[in-house]
């Protein structure tokens, strides 16, 4: 068996070298494969101890049984007088248990070889297991790789001790990766199931571009510089808007570098997609201007703050730059900031502004009392429709210069005359229904 025993003693030391896998467990898997390989010579049932020296692998093997009067099982119970002559020079009473040398240099090739593939399976497994293990620890995390292959439209890329898979969601379409090309990607997911781990990967993930930065600006990574929030339409544009607590900090400035030294490597590595980088502010208009890079923004009204509605005007020249090709600029600017947004051009708002004061101009000059004069004084006062008049209270309008206490209670009378007017016919019209 010295040969055999070299054989098993070289796998040993390989394993523990190459592997970095720990000497015992190897001990431990080969002294459960060679208890197995032993039952099979002498019987099913029997308790078979063996022991492996880790320093020479030579392995002792015993067959444990108990002494009894009458054997009912012959695997694990042999009689008084049979233990007696096994060993002679100790007397063996009922219960005793007597452990039974087995022959280790009369143990088979075939069953060392079994060993030695059940022994290399189990490393394997175990080595599998280290592999998943190693690989949860930098999910959220960017590490790079080589692409190896395309299966279909998943990209297989090799990671050095595994291999990772960049399935097709996770692709920005516009990119064109070849076979033997470095990538960074963004570890998404361990899945155990298989035969070996599968490690989902991903370069579209707004979590790609943030660790991007955190390894090229500093200041990110000692949380001198916040990332709010980060929006992307992968391939074509992603805005990310950053706050500093530390007003000598530059938030943008600092993730630029100096003459952009910061963001080009960035931009290389996502191939050329653009990146708007938005200082961040509590003041929502100001943060929806700005949102809007690399469109110039006119005005900013914030139409209501509770339903995060508001409306945004540009020259005529920014209107295709506000909303970006297929809408994308607008898109990310609403995500970004969290609020419904109506852009307008200017002369497109001039042209709403003119038919809007059009209607109040017509509705105003239903009301008995209102002339032109009276009519541009209620409507810069914001009483700009016979609703709002009707619900006024005289003294409201009273403090219009130019309206006095007569004119104003004729003015609410008439709004409230045309309120029931209205109500009145369309009570009929139901009626006629």
């Amino acid at each position: 068996m010295s040969e055999q025993k070299s054989e098993l003693l070289t796998v040993l030391e390989q394993l523990e070298r190459d592997r970095g896998i720990n000497r015992q467990e190897i001990i431990q898997v080969i002294e459960d494969t060679l208890v197995s390989a032993y039952r099979k010579q002498v019987g099913r049932d029997a308790i078979v101890e063996v022991h492996l020296d880790p320093a020479s692998a030579q392995f002792s093997a015993f067959v444990a049984k108990k002494v009894v009067e009458v054997i009912s099982n012959p695997d694990q119970e042999i009689t008084r007088e049979e233990a007696q002559k096994i060993s002679s020079g100790k007397k063996y009473q009922v219960g005793d248990t007597l452990r039974v040398p087995l022959d280790v240099e009369n143990f088979s090739r075939i069953a060392a070889q079994t060993a030695r593939q059940i022994i290399i399976q189990k490393i394997r497994e175990s080595e599998r297991e280290n592999i998943a293990d190693e690989f949860t620890k930098k999910v959220g995390q960017i590490i790079s790789g080589v692409i190896f292959r395309y299966q279909q439209k998943d990209i297989l890329v090799n990671l050095g001790r595994a291999e990772g898979i960049l399935p097709y969601r996770e692709q920005v379409f516009r990119e064109h990766l070849s076979v033997g090309e470095h990538i960074k990607v963004l570890v998404c997911q361990v899945e155990r199931s298989g035969k070996s781990p599968r490690i989902i990967l991903s370069r579209v993930r707004p979590e790609f571009v943030q660790k991007l930065l955190e390894q090229e600006v500093p200041e990110i990574y000692e949380k001198l510089v916040e990332i709010v929030k980060i929006v992307r339409a992968p391939g074509v544009r992603t805005k990310i808007s950053v706050v500093t607590h530390n007003p000598k900090v530059d938030p943008v400035g600092a993730c630029v570098g100096v003459k952009g030294a910061r963001v080009k490597p960035i931009i290389e590595e996502m191939r050329n997609e653009k990146i708007d980088l938005i200082p961040y502010s509590s003041d929502p208009a100001k943060y929806i201007a700005a949102a809007f890079s690399p469109a110039r923004v006119q005005n900013v009204t914030i139409i209501s703050e509770k339903d995060r509605q508001a409306e945004v005007v540009v020259s005529d020249d920014m209107l295709a730059i506000a909303i970006g090709k297929n809408g994308h600029n607008i898109n990310l600017v609403c995500e970004l900031t969290g609020y419904n947004i109506n852009v307008y051009s200017e002369s497109e708002k001039k042209k709403i502004l003119a038919a809007r004061a059009e209607k109040v101009e017509g509705e105003l000059a239903q009301l008995a009392g209102v002339g032109d004069r009276t009519s541009e004084l209620l409507r810069k006062a914001g009483w700009d429709s016979v609703a709002k008049i009707a619900q006024a209270k005289t003294s409201e309008l009273t403090s219009i210069a130019g309206i006095g206490d007569k004119t104003a209670q004729k003015i609410i009378n008439s709004a409230k005359k045309i309120i029931n007017d209205d109500k009145n016919k369309n009570k009929d019209e139901q009626k006629e229904k």
